[in-house]
């Protein structure tokens, strides 16, 4: 009742924002009180902005761990070119992440450093420590619920079973049950620690509803670019095309329903209309495979990773009021892949410029216009160079129809920055860039997605047929 901004996070980032109040104090006094709405002020700013890159020495941390793990092998004179230096440059300075903390304004920076703290450790076979990290990210904030099928499923493998067959399947006697309780026991203490003041409060009910909001609609205000955005696009179309035939009554469709830019729940005027139970099925199934590879092909920390960003990107693809920003899920831990593989690191390099381009919607004011494109441009131009001198004896990292569709880009920022605000179309139709721009993008992560399934897929298969 006293502000609509209300805390849709787990209860461990209440206590962070609760532990920042008492620094912000010594700031500004004013921003703590409550009912000081929009209240702004130079300090606040100032300690909002200092807390984000204070905060981001764990990330620094953790990508430093990071590149401990990444195999080093790979010949290179300069230091510049070696894999570890380049995936630090490519986690440290990522467009994407920067300007969702540093200029959009959030605290994603230590959350993915204990993502990415967490998948170190696993692949250095610490798995409580990798285990004690993830289960406290959960209760930081709960979208990286999209990647724990593969931490369960991993544990589960590499850990709860201690040995392998010859041919590398399970050794059903090597089961632990010791080490199933001691991952037990770390997930229910981390989850009493964080809910337990909530159900003895009586309170539990109140904290799920603001976890899981499934009246705000299937998506977001700005579409994220995924399946939905291309069934949303379909539906528009679908809905202009019959209006045009007489096929459908003008009078029963109502105007804006998913262009409007609010928040709010919507029914498909020709396809049929999507329910919260029908993106988890899709999202369950879409994610099965890779669940599938991680456990009957492991292949150690590799496996892990591919099974992990295919999780976030199917979890993306098909998920319920998805954000433009979860993209980030994919594409950190997508890194890793692409300094060891010539085939990963092109599929990072679609995924990235495609999810770091519809991103280009969080700053729409005019002076943020060319930050944002040289920010994007300085961190495109060095993951191809990069990249591609890493890899330069193998195959080229992208073909002429990929490259195309990427250079298109271009003409679409030209089109939606400067050419459509001076036309008549702004007045009517001023959701038109957005539009574009989402579903642009959602056929290049929708692509990216679809190779490396069949990459993951594929190479199981060889793997297979080598050990036959």
């Amino acid at each position: 009742a006293t502000s609509e901004w209300t805390l849709d996070y787990p209860p461990f980032f209440a206590w962070f924002e609760y532990a920042l109040s008492h620094v912000a104090k010594y700031f500004d006094p004013k921003m703590l009180v409550i009912e000081n709405l929009n209240y702004t002020s130079r300090a606040t700013i100032f300690f909002q902005r200092f807390s984000v890159i204070f905060t981001d020495i764990l990330f620094i941390y953790a990508v430093r761990e990071c590149c401990r793990y990444v195999n080093g092998k790979r010949a290179a004179k300069d230091i510049l070119e070696k894999p570890t230096f380049i995936l630090a440059v490519l986690l440290l300075w990522n467009f994407g992440l920067l300007i969702v903390d540093h200029i959009h304004f959030q605290y994603n920076g230590f959350l993915f450093g204990l993502m990415l703290l967490s998948v170190a450790r696993l692949c250095q076979k610490r798995y409580l420590e990798g285990a004690l990290l993830f289960a406290v990210l959960l209760h930081f904030k709960h979208i990286y619920m999209y990647v724990a099928p593969a931490y369960g499923i991993y544990l589960l493998r590499s850990y709860c079973f201690t040995a392998n067959n010859a041919d590398g399947s399970l050794k059903w006697r090597s089961f632990s049950l010791l080490h199933v309780t001691l991952l037990g026991l770390i997930v229910c203490l981390v989850s009493a620690l964080s809910l337990g003041p909530f159900i003895v409060l009586g309170q539990l009910p109140q904290v799920i509803s603001r976890l899981f909001p499934f009246k705000r609609g299937l998506c977001h205000a700005y579409w994220a670019p995924n399946f939905w955005a291309l069934y949303n696009a379909m539906d528009k179309a679908l809905t202009i095309f019959g209006l045009k035939c007489n096929f459908l009554d003008p009078t029963k469709i109502p105007k804006a329903s998913m262009t409007g830019g609010l928040v709010q729940e919507f029914q498909h005027t020709v396809l049929p209309s999507v329910t919260p139970l029908a993106t988890l099925i899709c999202t369950f199934i879409s994610i099965l495979p890779s669940v599938f590879c991680l456990w009957f092909k492991p292949q150690g920390p590799r496996g892990f990773l591919q099974c992990l960003v295919l999780c976030a990107l199917s979890s993306f693809m098909f998920g319920w009021h998805v954000h433009e920003k979860a993209i980030l899920l994919a594409i950190l831990p997508l890194s890793l892949l692409s300094v060891q593989r010539a085939k990963d690191a092109g599929i990072y390099l679609i995924l990235t410029t495609t999810g770091h381009f519809s991103l280009f919607p969080l700053l729409f004011t005019s002076p943020e216009l060319p930050i944002k494109i040289l920010l994007m441009l300085l961190f495109t131009v060095y993951s191809f160079s990069s990249l591609k001198s890493l890899f330069r004896r193998e195959r080229p990292l992208l073909n002429w129809l990929e490259t195309i569709y990427l250079v298109q880009l271009v003409p679409l920022e030209i089109f939606c920055e400067i050419i459509f605000p001076l036309t008549p179309w702004k007045r009517h139709f001023p959701f038109v860039p957005l539009l574009l721009t989402s579903v642009y993008c959602a056929l290049g992560v929708t692509y990216a997605w679809l190779k490396l399934y069949v990459s993951v897929l594929t190479e199981r298969i060889s793997v297979r047929q080598k050990a036959e």
